[in-house]
């Protein structure tokens, strides 16, 4: 039997046998949300149990069974994409036509506007960001490690939205928090020396090393595009042992997938 102590502790309801989260934020009822956990799934090992990671090194057709889990929560086809830090953004049903041709895009945000398919992004400590407008007409979410967080993918989501910013919200998903996410001079650096202001989200623990906050990072950037509609931001991938999948934490690892559509 799962052991779901800790989920239930953090409010996290069983559903379709998986334990998943919903983005708390005031969307429009045509707006639905799902963020797994790592609760729920077949994998074993350093996989156990929702891991929906194709790229990981875990046994495929547990990886297509965990899949189709989370595909029948949601009721829709889940656009996965080959994410490799970029700040591309693509079309949700363009990346689900690739997908089903067993040939995925290569990029780290999606954008959809009639409902066919849901934007999704995959992670293990990066940031995941879902966007919608207040009318429910657009939707998207977005991979942002540091890497793609610096380099624009945020605004670059937004920007590919038919929606004028001061629409928009955003939901900050599970990710690496503050008192864990340890990094170099050169991501200090990455962020800092482009926009001062951002030296707020990082504390000097010394030996040209911080704990940056990937959440302040990821609202600086948001606010900077005129999104002042945030939520969000509450949780840790690191600590939260038994509800997420951390990378940082324990190597080689599953994935967890958030996703956002238009009912």
């Amino acid at each position: 039997m799962r052991d779901l102590s800790l989920n239930t502790a953090l409010g996290l309801p069983v559903n379709g046998g998986g334990v998943f989260l919903q983005a708390d934020w005031p969307a429009s009822p045509r707006v639905r949300t799902l963020i797994s956990t790592r609760q729920g799934g077949i994998s074993q090992g350093v996989f156990a149990s929702l891991n929906v990671g194709a790229h990981v090194g875990d046994d495929a057709a547990a990886v297509a069974h965990n899949r189709a889990l989370v595909e029948q929560q949601a009721g829709r086809a889940l656009a996965y994409l080959n994410q490799t830090h970029s700040t591309t953004v693509v079309a949700a049903d363009a990346a689900l036509a690739a997908l089903e041709k067993g040939e995925p895009l290569n990029a780290d945000a999606s954008v959809g506007c009639d409902g066919s398919a849901a934007c999704a992004v995959m992670t293990a400590d990066c940031l995941p960001v879902l966007f919608c407008d207040r009318a429910g007409s657009t939707v998207a979410a977005a991979h942002a490690g540091w890497r793609g967080l610096a380099g624009g993918v945020l605004q670059n989501t937004v920007a590919a939205m038919p929606v004028a910013p001061l629409e928009i919200m955003a939901y900050l998903g599970p990710a690496i928090g503050a008192d864990a996410f340890e990094v170099g001079q050169d991501v200090w650096d990455a962020f800092c020396l482009p926009m001062p202001r951002a030296e707020a989200a990082f504390t000097d623990i010394g030996a040209g090393k911080y704990l940056a906050d990937i959440y302040a990072l990821a609202r600086l950037a948001l606010q900077d595009v005129g999104i002042n509609q945030i939520y969000g931001g509450q949780h840790c991938t690191v600590l939260e042992r038994d509800a997420f999948f951390s990378y940082r934490r324990d190597g080689q690892t599953g994935r967890m997938v958030s996703a956002v559509w238009l009912e």
